[in-house]
Protein backbone atom coordinates (compact mmCIF):
# COMPACT_ATOMS: atom_id res chain seq x y z
CA UNK A 1 0.00 0.00 0.00
CA UNK A 2 1.40 3.35 -1.02
CA UNK A 3 1.48 6.06 1.60
CA UNK A 4 2.89 9.56 1.84
CA UNK A 5 3.12 10.93 5.36
CA UNK A 6 4.02 14.54 6.00
CA UNK A 7 5.45 15.94 9.22
CA UNK A 8 7.12 19.08 10.52
CA UNK A 9 4.35 21.62 10.26
CA UNK A 10 3.52 24.03 13.03
CA UNK A 11 3.26 27.63 14.15
CA UNK A 12 6.17 29.98 13.50
CA UNK A 13 6.72 33.73 13.55
CA UNK A 14 7.30 35.68 10.38
CA UNK A 15 10.95 35.47 9.39
CA UNK A 16 11.34 32.05 10.96
CA UNK A 17 12.07 28.64 9.47
CA UNK A 18 10.51 25.20 9.31
CA UNK A 19 11.47 21.94 7.66
CA UNK A 20 8.76 19.67 6.35
CA UNK A 21 9.34 15.98 5.70
CA UNK A 22 7.40 13.51 3.61
CA UNK A 23 8.10 9.82 4.02
CA UNK A 24 6.92 7.56 1.23
CA UNK A 25 6.24 3.86 1.62
CA UNK A 26 5.06 1.11 -0.66
CA UNK A 27 7.14 2.14 -3.67
CA UNK A 28 9.64 4.70 -4.90
CA UNK A 29 8.77 7.71 -7.05
CA UNK A 30 10.58 9.50 -9.80
CA UNK A 31 9.32 12.98 -8.98
CA UNK A 32 8.22 14.30 -5.62
CA UNK A 33 6.68 17.66 -4.96
CA UNK A 34 5.06 19.99 -2.48
CA UNK A 35 1.82 21.86 -2.98
CA UNK A 36 -0.08 24.06 -0.57
CA UNK A 37 -3.61 25.26 -0.03
CA UNK A 38 -4.48 28.36 1.94
CA UNK A 39 -7.96 28.89 3.41
CA UNK A 40 -10.45 29.82 0.70
CA UNK A 41 -7.92 29.31 -2.11
CA UNK A 42 -7.08 26.60 -4.60
CA UNK A 43 -4.16 24.25 -4.36
CA UNK A 44 -0.89 25.90 -5.39
CA UNK A 45 2.36 24.38 -6.61
CA UNK A 46 5.36 25.02 -4.37
CA UNK A 47 8.31 22.90 -5.53
CA UNK A 48 9.23 19.63 -7.24
CA UNK A 49 12.39 17.54 -7.47
CA UNK A 50 13.48 14.75 -9.78
CA UNK A 51 14.81 11.32 -8.84
CA UNK A 52 18.47 12.30 -8.86
CA UNK A 53 17.87 15.42 -6.82
CA UNK A 54 19.82 17.33 -9.41
CA UNK A 55 16.87 19.15 -10.92
CA UNK A 56 14.19 21.11 -9.10
CA UNK A 57 11.60 23.76 -9.89
CA UNK A 58 9.99 26.30 -7.62
CA UNK A 59 7.03 28.65 -7.60
CA UNK A 60 8.13 32.25 -8.01
CA UNK A 61 6.54 33.07 -4.65
CA UNK A 62 8.97 30.80 -2.77
CA UNK A 63 12.09 30.93 -4.94
CA UNK A 64 15.12 31.87 -2.88
CA UNK A 65 13.35 31.12 0.41
CA UNK A 66 12.41 27.43 0.12
CA UNK A 67 14.61 24.47 -0.79
CA UNK A 68 13.39 21.03 -1.79
CA UNK A 69 15.62 17.99 -1.33
CA UNK A 70 15.34 14.23 -1.08
CA UNK A 71 17.03 11.19 0.39
CA UNK A 72 16.26 8.20 -1.79
CA UNK A 73 17.67 5.68 0.68
CA UNK A 74 15.02 6.92 3.12
CA UNK A 75 12.38 7.44 0.43
CA UNK A 76 11.85 10.90 1.90
CA UNK A 77 11.51 14.40 0.49
CA UNK A 78 12.05 17.59 2.46
CA UNK A 79 11.02 21.20 2.16
CA UNK A 80 13.25 23.64 4.02
CA UNK A 81 11.34 26.88 4.44
CA UNK A 82 13.10 30.07 5.49
CA UNK A 83 12.14 33.75 5.77
CA UNK A 84 8.56 32.65 6.23
CA UNK A 85 5.78 35.16 5.62
CA UNK A 86 2.16 35.18 6.83
CA UNK A 87 1.09 34.52 3.23
CA UNK A 88 2.90 31.16 3.44
CA UNK A 89 0.21 29.99 5.86
CA UNK A 90 -1.45 26.93 4.35
CA UNK A 91 -1.84 23.19 4.51
CA UNK A 92 1.20 21.73 2.77
CA UNK A 93 0.78 18.52 0.78
CA UNK A 94 3.37 16.09 -0.44
CA UNK A 95 2.76 14.60 -3.89
CA UNK A 96 4.50 11.98 -6.00
CA UNK A 97 4.46 10.80 -9.57
CA UNK A 98 5.94 7.78 -11.26
CA UNK A 99 6.75 9.54 -14.55
CA UNK A 100 10.19 11.13 -14.41
CA UNK A 101 9.33 14.63 -15.53
CA UNK A 102 8.99 17.64 -13.28
CA UNK A 103 5.55 19.20 -13.29
CA UNK A 104 3.80 22.14 -11.65
CA UNK A 105 0.37 20.66 -12.37
CA UNK A 106 -1.36 18.85 -9.53
CA UNK A 107 -3.30 16.57 -11.90
CA UNK A 108 0.03 15.05 -13.01
CA UNK A 109 0.68 13.58 -9.58
CA UNK A 110 -0.49 10.09 -8.73
CA UNK A 111 -0.25 10.01 -4.95
CA UNK A 112 -0.89 12.54 -2.19
CA UNK A 113 -0.33 12.84 1.51
CA UNK A 114 -2.88 14.06 4.03
CA UNK A 115 -1.20 17.42 4.54
CA UNK A 116 0.46 19.29 7.38
CA UNK A 117 -0.56 22.72 8.64
CA UNK A 118 1.92 25.58 8.53
CA UNK A 119 0.89 28.81 10.23
CA UNK A 120 3.05 31.92 10.09
CA UNK A 121 2.15 34.68 12.52
CA UNK A 122 2.93 38.33 11.86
Amino acid sequence: QVQLVESGGGLVQAGGSLRLSCAASGRTFSVMAWFRQAPGKGREFVAAIDWSGGSAVYADSVKGRFTISRENDKNTVYLQMSSLKPEDTAVYYCAARTFNRLSRIDAHYDYWGQGTQVTVSS
